[in-house]
């Protein structure tokens, strides 16, 4: 920048000619200023040029304009402010002009050090054009009364006031579903007609697809998709948004080398934002003071559900979370996985079973047996070809079943009222509500035995830590009997998901991946080549063998 000199008509009020002074302009726009025009950047750029042009006594430069644009002056990342301070550090400026201390500070600790200690050590003179007005250079005992710092302390405080508005302004729109975010989740864009909701970026969904496809159905580990990502050049979430003019930044804006990762993959396939649900504070800032984000619990975020379209259906978002929940090994450099990796048991150490291939075929074997001892555990192996032949066998058969039992229930529901209270349920509860009782009594007389002298201290304290464990499992089991009363009695209908489920594949002619994993929790093998098949949805299940057990004991569980 050209050396600039105040206009010799102009009063002097103290020259400084000796000195050139390399002039750092700071301007900062706040979020809370909204579009203010008062507070824009060009407006404060306005008033700060027109400072130095009728204000400023002596010989100056103005090495550059260091602009914020909508951060809160207790942001102690702002780059361009930290930019400025390497200015100083460096030694290329000596006076720092802003509009007003707000501009500058919103953090009473921040001001009183960079204007009585930093600037002071650095010799920097610190000019301030608002209320109170402050020249360091021209009266350095400004900064040492009160008016500067209770200012400071007041723009403090309508930080906190102003931080404490906007929580509760964005936690109403977050509980109304409403999104507040700069920039939507990948594979959604903020809906012209409504920026607070979501649509699809139909660029994005068939990529999605794809992802699900080689998760669910070609087995592919989270690196091999990241890979095939990769190697097909599409660009990560990141990369993405800029390509669309998305100004986004973040701490990892400048190390992301917009290629993608298996964490990456992870993150954007698990977002519940891909069943249609909002859901927001997912993290926080710690005060309004330290921006540093930290985590917040599940139970805490903001979930308003089918507030937009989704890209997965909840079953199959399901098969994604059961699909990345396998232990799947794969040789190196196989991108994929085999058919049963991760389901195989054996039935009596419970380890997993290994994959390997002998004398023309390919079998499952115990892995302790394998590779740790021979007398640790037995073989427990069977082909594989065989074992496919089981397992799908075992699958027709029950997919059979459920099919019969969802036209028992389409049958019970046609009936004007139908009974859901379970005398199972309701004497197990009788059971433990007399339990529980009895413990409480027990616990209560334990303080007359201590005072007595028939317990000791000791035992008092033990005794009284083992009745308030067994009170808080009793409370358990309550609540889930309880829970399961309150399901029993909201009925079932043919749109249940576990009958959904397996019904849909009642066709089923040979086995996949996607089915397993929608279907199959896990197979144990035994010894003699026996198999035992765990199917996914028990304790659903139960509860509707339960119902039409209730409303049809005979004619359609047999029919």
């Amino acid at each position: 920048m050209g050396r600039k000199r105040q206009d010799d008509t102009q009063p002097k009020r103290q020259t400084s000619t000796e000195i050139l002074w390399r002039i750092a302009v700071y301007i900062r726009l706040s979020r809370e200023d909204g579009g203010e025009e008062s507070q824009s950047v060009t407006n404060q750029r306005k008033i700060l040029d027109e400072y130095l042009r009728e204000n400023f006594a002596g010989e100056y430069e103005v090495v550059d304009y260091y602009v914020d644009d909508g951060l809160t002056g207790t942001d102690d990342t702002r780059e361009s402010f930290m930019r400025m301070i390497a200015d100083v550090e460096a030694g290329r400026v000596n006076c720092v002009l802003v509009k007003t201390l707000s501009r500058a500070f919103r953090n009473h600790a921040d001001q009183g050090y960079y204007i009585e200690e930093y600037f002071v050590q650095k010799n920097v003179r610190f000019i301030s054009t608002g209320d109170p007005r402050v020249d360091t250079f021209i009266n350095p005992d400004v900064i040492y009364g009160l008016e500067v710092p209770i200012s400071g302390l007041m723009n403090d405080r309508y930080a906190a006031k102003i931080s404490a508005d906007i929580r509760r302004t964005f936690n109403t729109k977050r509980r109304n579903g409403e999104f507040i975010g700069s920039f939507p989740p990948w594979g959604y864009l903020k809906d012209p007609a409504d920026k607070s909701k979501f649509i699809l970026d139909e660029n994005i969904v068939p990529i999605k697809r794809e992802m699900f496809r080689w998760v669910v159905h070609d087995g592919m580990s989270l690196q091999g998709v990241a890979k095939q990502l990769n190697e097909l050049g599409v660009p990560s979430p990141m990369a993405y948004k800029h390509s669309i003019g998305m100004r986004l930044n973040t701490p990892m804006t400048g190390k992301s080398d917009g290629m993608w990762s298996g964490g990456g993959v992870k993150e954007q396939l698990l977002n519940p934002v891909n069943l249609g649900h909002m859901v927001q504070g997912r993290h926080r800032v710690v005060s309004y003071k330290v921006h540093t984000m930290i985590k917040v619990p599940q139970d805490e975020w903001f979930v308003v559900e089918n507030t937009h379209e989704p890209t997965f259906t909840q079953a199959e978002y399901d098969a994604l979370v059961a699909a990345l929940k396998r232990d799947t090994r794969r040789p190196n450099g196989v991108p994929t996985v085999h058919l049963f990796s991760g389901f195989m048991r054996c039935f009596d150490c419970g380890k997993a079973m290994q994959r390997r291939a002998s004398k023309g075929h390919t079998y499952y074997a115990c892995r302790t047996y394998g590779e740790k001892s021979n007398t640790a555990c037995t073989k427990h192996s069977i082909r594989v070809d065989r074992l496919e032949e089981a397992v799908l066998a075992a699958l027709r058969l029950q997919i059979s079943l459920i099919d019969n039992l969802a036209q028992a229930v389409e049958q019970i529901n046609t009936i004007p009222k139908q009974d859901t209270k379970s005398a199972r349920i309701e004497k197990a509860l009788r059971d433990k509500f007399r339990e529980t009782e009895r413990v409480k009594t027990l616990n209560d007389g334990l303080y007359i035995d201590w005072k007595t002298g028939n317990l000791s201290h000791e035992e008092y304290r033990r005794m009284k830590a083992k009745f308030a464990e067994q009170l808080v499992q009793l409370i358990t089991v309550i609540d889930k009997l309880t829970e399961e009363q309150r399901q029993l009695g909201n009925g079932v209908t043919s749109e249940n998901a576990a009958l959904v489920a397996f019904s849909k594949h009642r066709n089923l002619h040979a086995l996949d991946r996607a089915v397993l994993l929608e279907l199959v929790d896990k197979i144990h093998v035994h010894e003699d080549k026996q198999l035992t098949v765990t199917f996914r949805f028990a304790d659903e299940l139960a509860r509707i063998i339960e119902y039409v057990q209730i409303n049809a004991p005979g004619e359609l569980l047999t029919a």
